[in-house]
């Protein structure tokens, strides 16, 4: 069975985790994605360890755990294209692509006659992603820009952490790189809807995706909150600007999460808890109501909730249809029931590995489905391969690229 876009050819310029996230939710969706890298070094993220992949010996490998988060299903060719012989390699592999990811600096490809214009060009259908810090215009269009700096300048950083006033208050960046994530989730959205109106137009489109743009519309809420009110949101904990209780409370053996989401889960939890009588209480009965007083409610549920474990409050609140759940670290949530039913850690054969563990991916489409060709690739892994087959190289021809240092 072929996968949705199998049809789909994708040059991949881009190197970390934005462009690469998306390059790779394209692959998996069976689209042939070829990413181009410098010889000798390749993707920064390579490099990014330890962790580092381990043999069967229990040695470790070239390949850092973080490269081999978003780059399966993608065949690798190293190529300098600082010189002339690699620029016309890449104009004519970009001549034979339906689309080109990069996240060079704005103006960085011009110099190699590799921007859009150029390769409008010789390809009209071309769809060209550009992923960089603050976009193609504004004040700081040539400022480079990295997840952790665009988390603070672009608000999350206020949002998250613990309140003024408590132990350890601050702000704290998200755990993982959620902006870049989230950028490659938008850029991939925005080429899948380029490639739809190619259909109706026959013409391709540049696409300026900017990570600040993504990290300002995925403040959602918070950001609306603000917006109605001129009051910048202040940072909570693990607690919810807009719904109480809903956040962390302690138990006798850990942290649990409670998320009641509407008045009849609250008077549930109430019953459960032995508080009926806050589920009554005109400060406590409407959610309204407990967003004005959460700072009376909250200490009266935390005195409670410390009298059973996790897995007592888990249990029964999921009896009474309570939303809440455990606090799991990665090893825990790996061997979570559900996760280990949804099949969300798979492995790959890996030529120094002998395999690789893999987060499977979260798509799940009844005709099309997700197809895990190749793990992620050695460097130049697929160099002559890619040559031949695009580009109909000779082995001879390709010998002489590799002997001027091109390839």
């Amino acid at each position: 069975m072929s996968g949705a876009l199998s049809h789909i050819r994708v040059l991949d310029l881009s190197r970390v985790l934005a462009g690469p996230w998306a390059g790779q939710i394209l692959a998996d969706l069976g689209a042939e994605v070829v990413k181009v890298e410098r010889p000798g070094t390749g993707d920064d993220t390579r490099h990014w360890g330890p962790p580092f992949l381990q043999n069967q010996q229990g040695e470790n490998t070239t390949e850092a755990a973080y490269y081999l988060a978003a780059n399966r299903n993608k065949q690798s060719l190293t190529l300098d294209f600082t010189q002339a012989e690699g620029q016309r390699i890449v104009r004519e592999l970009a001549a034979k692509s339906d689309i080109l990811i990069e996240n060079f600096k704005v103006g960085g490809l011009a110099a190699y006659g590799l921007d859009y214009a150029s390769l409008k060009a010789l390809n009209p259908r071309l769809i060209y992603c550009s992923i960089t810090g603050f976009g193609q215009d504004g004040p700081y269009a040539k400022r480079a820009g990295y997840d952790f700096m665009i988390q603070g300048l672009g608000g999350l950083m206020s949002l998250t952490g613990r309140p003024e006033g408590e132990a350890g208050a601050g702000p704290v960046k998200v755990g993982v790189a959620l902006t870049d994530i989230l950028t490659g989730l938008y850029s991939t959205a925005a080429m899948l809807a380029a490639l739809a109106s190619r259909e109706q137009t026959g013409k391709g489109q540049h696409i300026d995706m900017a990570l600040l743009d993504v990290q300002v519309a995925c403040l959602a809420n918070q950001a609306m909150n603000y917006l109605t009110t001129g009051t910048p949101p202040r940072r909570l904990g693990n607690a919810h600007p807009n719904i109480v209780p809903y956040q962390d409370f302690p138990t006798a053996d850990g942290d649990f999460i409670l998320t009641v989401g509407n008045d009849g889960q609250f008077r549930k939890f109430c019953e459960v808890a032995g508080l009926t009588a806050l589920a009554d209480d005109p400060r406590f009965s409407t959610n309204k109501a407990r967003v004005a007083n959460r700072t009376e409610l909250i200490p009266l549920i935390r005195q409670a909730t410390v009298f059973k474990t996790t897995s007592e409050w888990v249990t029964a609140l999921e009896k009474a249809g309570v939303p809440c759940g455990p606090i799991n670290d990665l090893q825990q949530m790996f061997a979570d029931p559900q996760v280990l039913a949804r099949g969300l850690r798979i492995d790959l054969p890996h030529p120094l590995g002998g395999s690789v563990p893999q987060v499977a991916s979260p798509i799940r489409l009844s005709e099309t489905p997700v197809q895990y060709r190749n793990a992620p690739p050695l460097l130049g892994e697929h160099t002559e391969q890619v040559l031949q087959q695009w580009l109909g190289m000779s082995t001879e021809q390709i010998a002489a690229l590799r002997q001027a240092g091109v390839l």
